[in-house]
């Protein structure tokens, strides 16, 4: 008898050992299976989005936004004075540069050991800022020294602004990828926005307009626009690309067709030309097939080429494609690419400013 009841107990207890082990499975299991369920739920009913910080998540709608949608077309046409009203209060101020001739240019040139075929092989460009074309340039016998004149002066403008260009924005994705921002980088953006005509804080827009011109394709259309830098628009008003104006002050096409009151504009020097020129392409409503273009290039990774961008300017200029002919041309035929991926050396003021 002793025998049957222990046999008796011990099967009690494994019996209660199973049943504990499977109540405790059956309880893990359900756990594991609901609490994912009401998290979610949770989530979706409870959490207060003004506790959530959602700037990565826009950083990468930013980045990843389909391709298929363009920038924001609800954005009205913004006019000349607002989306260049930096440049021209600049413009409007009394500051008078001194014009130099070829020869002291020269002289300057080969004192500092600024030429072309340094720059093609170290990308590397002297800061030289010549603020007024020399009026001599006309007289260089030479085409091809009047050209190299021609890029040497361009060259670090074009840089120099396409480089505050890239210096916005790499500041933008740092501002997008932050948890909070500080009223600095706000009041940062909110300037950024009205300079590049962006309605609304639309950031997909802003980061698709913030961004660089191929240095060929500027140096490209400067040279058409200005025969070389020949051309009177380009001796009297600094202009590099024949921008044109219906306010501001300008220069009047001598074979301007009646009933256009356009005037070319003008400006103190030839850096607020290229500044002007950068911000026009990258706002105005016309090129905006060259903008999705970078974009796009951006987003596979590739470098801005200057021969497919330029398939995109065929409305900068009343003969269309041609235009886009003649660009390539000049870009092919004197080897502008060479110069894409030149970077600037820092001027004497930018080394004391570390020190």
């Amino acid at each position: 008898m002793k025998k049957i009841k222990k046999i008796l107990i011990i099967r009690d207890k494994t019996f209660d050992v199973i049943s504990r082990f499977l109540l405790s499975s059956i309880f893990l299991i359900l756990f594991f299976y609901v609490t994912p369920i009401f998290i979610n739920f949770a989530d979706k009913n409870f959490n207060n989005k003004e506790f959530t910080n959602n700037s990565k998540n826009i950083l990468n709608k930013v980045l990843k936004k389909d391709n298929k949608i363009q920038e924001d077309e609800v954005l009205a046409e913004n006019n000349e004075i607002e989306l260049l009203y930096d440049i021209l209060e600049e413009n409007n101020s009394e500051v008078n540069f001194i014009r130099y001739t070829t020869a002291e240019i020269e002289s300057l040139f080969k004192q500092v050991k600024y030429n072309l075929n340094n720059v093609r092989e170290t990308k590397l460009v002297k800061p030289v800022n010549i603020s007024l074309l020399p009026n001599e340039i006309r007289n260089i016998g030479s085409t091809k020294k009047r050209k190299e004149m021609f890029i040497k002066i361009v060259l670090p403008l074009i840089i120099k602004e396409n480089t505050k260009i890239r210096i916005d924005r790499k500041r933008l994705f740092v501002i997008l990828n932050k948890n909070s921002n500080s009223d600095i980088e706000k009041k940062w953006l909110q300037k950024k926005f009205k300079q590049y005509g962006v309605k609304q804080n639309d950031l997909y827009t802003l980061k698709v307009r913030m961004d660089e011109i191929p240095v060929s394709l500027a140096i490209a259309q400067a040279a058409k626009e200005t025969g070389w830098g020949t051309s009177r628009f380009a001796l009297k008003g600094n202009a590099l690309f024949g921008q044109w104006t219906w306010y501001g002050e300008g220069i009047k096409p001598k074979k301007a067709d009646k009933g256009k009151d356009h005037k070319v504009m003008k400006f103190n020097s030839l850096q607020l030309s290229v500044r002007a020129y950068l911000r026009n392409l990258n706002t105005h409503s016309s090129y905006r097939n060259l903008r999705k273009a970078r974009s796009e290039l951006r987003n596979e990774n590739e470098p801005l080429d200057s021969l497919i961008l330029s398939m995109h300017l065929d409305k900068y200029a009343e003969i269309g494609n041609q235009y886009v002919d003649v660009l390539q041309k000049i870009i092919q035929q004197n080897n502008l690419k060479d110069f894409d991926d030149a970077r600037l050396l820092p001027s004497s003021k930018d080394l004391e400013s570390l020190i």
